[in-house]
C-alpha cells in the first residue's frame, strides 16, 4: 500500500516503477509489491498523470516539510485494472477499471473520526516521501479507495478524478451553488478543475484571472464567461479588481486562489463582496503580506483547503453525465520507458501550452 514490500512472487513479469532518485533523475527500476491483504487489490496501471508536486519533487526533492530522503516512486494521479482481489474484496473483481483516491488514513484519530479523514497526520499519500507513488506497471492499493469506472468514462479520465477532485473539494468548502459568481485566480491546471467544477455545481457566472494568454484562451474555451489577464507586479492589484469586478458585472460571491501568491490573494480579498469568500486553493507562498483588517472589516470569509475527501463518486458522475470534460485538459501522452518518463516531465515543467501531461501504460 503505497510502500515496497515483498516481491510478488507470481508476477510473470518483474513490476517496474519510475523512481526518483535524485534531483532532476528519474529512473525506471525494479519495484516490489507488498504481499496482498484480505481487504487489498492489486492493479495494472494505464493512466497516470504528471501532477505540479511531481515536478516539484523532481526539480528540488522536497515539497514544503516532504522531503524525499531516499528513492521514492513517483506519480499519484492514476487509474488502472484490477489484476487480483483480496480474500474478503466483494465488490471489485479482476478486470475491473478502477480510479484510484491515492491517500490512506489512519480511520482513528479526531480528524479521522469527523469523517475529515483528508487531515488525517498520519496520512499514507502516493509519492508523499517516504510513501512511494503509482507511476509504475503495477500497484497494491486498498479496494475500497478503488472506484469503478463508469462504461463511457476512459481509464485516462479515470486518472483525471484526483485532479478534479481538488476542484470539487473547493467547491463544497464554499458552499458553491446556483447563485454563487464565482472568481478564479489562476488557470493553471487545478484552477481549471476548479472552473470545470464550478460550473458543474451550479455557478451561473465565472470569471478567470491570470498572466498567461494562453491559459486564459484555454479557460474560455472550457467555459469561463469572462477572462481577464493581470500582471505580476502588486502596485497592479487597485487597477485589476476594478477591472475584475467591471467583468464579472456583479459581486464576486467566491474567490479561488488556485496560484496562493501575495498578489493573487491580495486581489481575491479586495475583489470580493462584502460578507463573501475567499478559498485559498494554490500553495505558491508561504508566508504572505495580505490586507487582512480592511477585509475582516467587510466580513470575507479565508478558508482553506487541503487536498480532497469523498469526492471520487461525484468526480465519476460528473464525467459520466458529461456535466464535466476532462479530455482537453489532457495535452501531451507518453508511453512508459526511460526516455518517454523523462521528455514527459520536462515537457510537464516547462509549461508553455502543455496542461495535463499523461503516461499510457
Amino acid at each position: 500500500m503505497g510502500k515496497g514490500g515483498m516481491s510478488h512472487g507470481d508476477d510473470q513479469q518483474e513490476n517496474m516503477a519510475a523512481w526518483l532518485v535524485g534531483i532532476n533523475t528519474l529512473k525506471i527500476q525494479p519495484f516490489k509489491l507488498p504481499e496482498l491483504g484480505p481487504y487489498d487489490v492489486r492493479i495494472r496501471m494505464k493512466a497516470v498523470g504528471i501532477c505540479g508536486s511531481d515536478v516539484h519533487y523532481l526539480k528540488a526533492m522536497r515539497v514544503a516539510d516532504f522531503i524525499v530522503k531516499e528513492p521514492m516512486v513517483i506519480g499519484h494521479e492514476c487509474a488502472g485494472i484490477i489484476e487480483e482481489i483480496g480474500s474478503e474484496v466483494k465488490h471489485l473483481v479482476p478486470g475491473d477499471r478502477v480510479a484510484l483516491e491515492p491517500g490512506i488514513s489512519c480511520w482513528r484519530c479526531e480528524s479521522c473520526k469527523e469523517g475529515r479523514y483528508n487531515l488525517c497526520p498520519d496520512m499514507k499519500f502516493f509519492a508523499t516521501p517516504p510513501v512511494h507513488g503509482s507511476l509504475a506497471n503495477q500497484v497494491v492499493h486498498p479496494a475500497d479507495l478503488c472506484f469503478k469506472l463508469p462504461e463511457n468514462v476512459s481509464l485516462e479520465e479515470g486518472a483525471m478524478c484526483e485532479p478534479l477532485s481538488v476542484g470539487v473539494h473547493a467547491c463544497r468548502r464554499a458552499n458553491v451553488g446556483p447563485e454563487t459568481n464565482v472568481l478564479v485566480m489562476g488557470s493553471g491546471p487545478i484552477g481549471l478543475v476548479t472552473l470545470l467544477a464550478a460550473r458543474a455545481f451550479g455557478a451561473p457566472r465565472i470569471v478567470i484571472a491570470d498572466v498567461d494568454d494562453h491559459r486564459l484562451s484555454v479557460a474560455k474555451t472550457l467555459g469561463a464567461d469572462e477572462i481577464v489577464k493581470v500582471s505580476t507586479n502588486i502596485q497592479d492589484v487597485a487597477e485589476e479588481v476594478v477591472q475584475i469586478r467591471k467583468a464579472m458585472g456583479a459581486g464576486v460571491d467566491v474567490t479561488f486562489d488556485c496560484a496562493g501568491f501575495d498578489k493573487t490573494m491580495s486581489t481575491a480579498l479586495r475583489a470580493t463582496r462584502p460578507g463573501g469568500k475567499v478559498c485559498l486553493v494554490g500553495m505558491g507562498h508561504d508566508a504572505m503580506t495580505l490586507p487582512l483588517t480592511s477585509a475582516s472589516a467587510r466580513e470575507v470569509d479565508v478558508i482553506g483547503i487541503f487536498r480532497y475527501k469523498n469526492t471520487w463518486p461525484l468526480c465519476l458522475e460528473f464525467l459520466r453525465s458529461g456535466k464535466i470534460d476532462v479530455k482537453p485538459l489532457i495535452t501531451h501522452r507518453f508511453g512508459f520507458s526511460q526516455k518517454e518518463v523523462e521528455e514527459a516531465f520536462a515537457t510537464s515543467a516547462r509549461g508553455g501550452n502543455a496542461i495535463k501531461v499523461m503516461f499510457n501504460l
